[in-house]
């Protein structure tokens, strides 16, 4: 086994594997567990020494005291391999949330495993092939849920979750579990209260480095609370960093600014433009993220991750905020979906049509944009609307698109949804918890984790701490969304240590104008790309169903930026690893992944 880390703390030993003075159990590691001096001290104190200053020697000595039960001590994020020589036994586990990714493929009594993809494809074992499954949930989500992957036979072991090898013999098991939404009564003020004692100690947590640390600003609440947060719990002046769209119609530069002149902080801040060698990034992508992400995001990630590396090697980040407290617009969609749904169907349909009509923006955030996605949604059901809001094909579209035979691995973890939707009368809840499981890991974890790693940064997302994640679970949908308010818990919270500008401002997002981009500094590397990939796998897609979207985009007829930018970014993958079709005869492979039956 081998490992190469980042040198954020007094790691000593951090760039290979460590091991107990026998030999007998070696460790190798991902991540930082930040309570890992008050786990030291206990261990300390029923015998164990130390030999190094580092948390993956923690982690070796507690799963020496405790076995696959220290997982659960553990508070951090992590991906660790821990093999034991006597026994012949590798045990595996990954973090509560899934901030650090780990992949792993059986094949026979063989278990190959690695924190990122690539690893695993170098072996001449493993299969180059698509996973149907894979693209099945990749061309609707824009990203693939775990367990599966975008290759065959590769699978991603489930956040919370520890995986044994014994000798050839495999079993799984749980040592944390999202929790589901179950609301308890309680106080805006008391909720209020316990909110701030949380974020104050896993900001504190997440601020031990020997680095100096940064944040990751972009204007709005999640970041500014981490700042916050930061900056009352630093002893040293912070670094900040953002990206701006300055030929954007909004432009969120004044409201950082805001920010920066409040808490005094060093800032450097990058204009995200045309003039940017974005195809060299874009082609990048293709090695660093492992699997595609359509999450257009993830260009302006590798650029602020790219800024923030010239400062320092550790910024703290806002993910995981929207999931836990409401704040995304897609769960305003979810209401007012409900409301159209009460309309005869022709009436939507009709709408639809008129909407054609209408003036082609190029942003994602244009009224007429969000208003044919929302009539478009309201003609699905609940749980395949949600993900259609954030997503690209709806199943209309990807049937004429594939020319294969997709397996239905979305209607698999659509029915998780659907049952919640059925069971729960709090439905924000259902939309919460799916997210949480889905959306976050697998997307904004990954954008996040894959493009900070490919510039040797380490992002620290503090919201996602588990007791806040738990906590979260507890609260009503009155204190995530009241009225139009979106996270009213966080933003009462802030009320009076934030700007009032930054509590006002409305959600815009971090993605780039891809449907102006695509049209225009981007439009030979995606005309060319997709054109390549088509010859490539003719059995794949239906060429000309391609076609139709490229030419209707580039003409202005329609906005599909983001379902060009997707198939884009999966076919400069394709190429990369020189991944193959499926063979026809397993078109109707089974949903799950290779080997889970004998795992679960």
């Amino acid at each position: 086994m081998g490992a190469t880390r980042l040198k954020i703390i007094d790691l000593e030993h951090g760039d290979q594997p460590i091991a107990t003075e026998d030999g007998n159990t070696v460790v190798v590691f991902n991540g930082e567990i930040y309570n890992h001096l008050e786990v030291r001290a206990e261990l300390e104190k029923l015998g164990h020494r130390f030999h190094t200053h580092c948390d993956t020697e923690t982690v070796l000595r507690a799963f020496l005291e405790w076995d696959t039960q220290c997982f659960r001590r553990l508070r951090g994020m992590f991906a660790v391999a821990l093999w034991t020589n006597s026994t012949r036994r590798l045990v595996l586990a990954r973090d509560r949330v899934g901030i650090k990714p780990l992949y792993i493929a059986h094949r026979g009594e063989d278990m190959f495993f690695g924190s990122e993809l690539k690893a695993i494809l170098a072996h001449p074992e493993i299969d180059r092939r698509l996973s149907l499954a894979g693209l099945d949930c990749y061309l609707s989500l824009n990203y693939v849920p775990a367990p599966w992957t975008l290759v065959d036979g590769i699978e991603k072991l489930l956040p919370g979750e520890w995986l044994e090898w014994l000798d050839g013999k495999v079993n799984r098991d749980a040592f944390w579990r999202l929790p589901e939404q179950v609301p308890e009564q309680r106080s805006l003020e008391s909720a209020r209260e316990e909110l701030d004692s949380l974020l104050q100690q896993s900001v504190r947590e997440h601020l031990i480095s020997d680095v100096p640390l940064g944040v990751w600003l972009s204007g709005g609440i999640d970041s500014s609370t981490i700042l916050h947060y930061a900056s009352r719990a630093s002893t040293s002046r912070l670094k900040t960093f953002s990206i701006s769209f300055r030929g954007r119609s909004f432009d969120e530069s004044s409201y950082i600014q805001g920010m920066v002149e409040e808490y005094g902080t060093e800032h450097e801040e990058l204009d995200l433009n045309p003039e940017l060698d974005l195809q060299g990034a874009i082609e990048e992508f293709a090695y660093y993220s492992d699997e595609p992400s359509a999450d257009a995001g993830a260009l302006p990630v590798w650029f602020l991750s790219k800024l923030c590396k010239t400062r320092t090697t550790v910024a703290l980040s806002g993910e995981g905020a929207d999931e836990l407290f409401g704040g995304y617009l897609t769960y305003r969609a979810n209401t007012l979906a409900g409301y159209v749904r009460k309309l005869p169907p022709r009436a939507i349909r009709l709408a639809l049509a008129a909407l054609r009509l209408w003036p082609v923006s190029n942003e994602k955030i244009s009224f007429e944009y969000k208003l044919k996605r929302l009539l478009e949604g309201s003609l699905m059901s609940a749980e395949r609307a949600h993900v259609y809001w954030n997503g690209t094909f709806s199943g209309a579209e990807k049937r004429s698109l594939v020319a294969m035979e997709l397996p239905g691995a979305l209607d698999r973890i659509l029915g998780e949804l659907r049952a919640m939707l059925s069971d729960q009368k709090d439905d924000l809840g259902a939309y919460l918890w799916f997210d949480q499981k889905y959306y976050l890991p697998d997307d904004i974890l990954v954008k996040s984790d894959r493009m900070s790693m490919a510039h040797a940064v380490e992002l620290r997302p503090p919201f996602l701490d588990d007791r806040i994640v738990e906590f979260a679970a507890t609260l009503p949908a009155s204190l995530k969304i009241r009225g139009s308010q979106q996270k009213f818990l966080l933003k009462e919270l802030m009320r009076d240590k934030l700007p009032p500008s930054i509590l006002q401002r409305k959600k815009i997002g971090f993605d780039i104008p891809a449907h102006e981009w695509v049209r225009g500094p981007l439009r030979s590397l995606v005309v060319d790309t997709l054109h390549a990939g088509l010859s490539d796998h003719p059995e794949i897609f239906h060429s000309g169903a391609v076609e139709n979207y490229l030419r209707d985009h580039l003409e202005k007829r329609i906005n599909v930026g983001y379902h060009l930018w997707g198939l884009m970014i999966l076919f400069l993958w394709m190429k990369k690893w020189r991944i193959q079709a499926p063979i026809s005869s397993r078109a109707a492979q089974s949903l799950e992944p290779a080997g889970i039956g004998t795992f679960i």
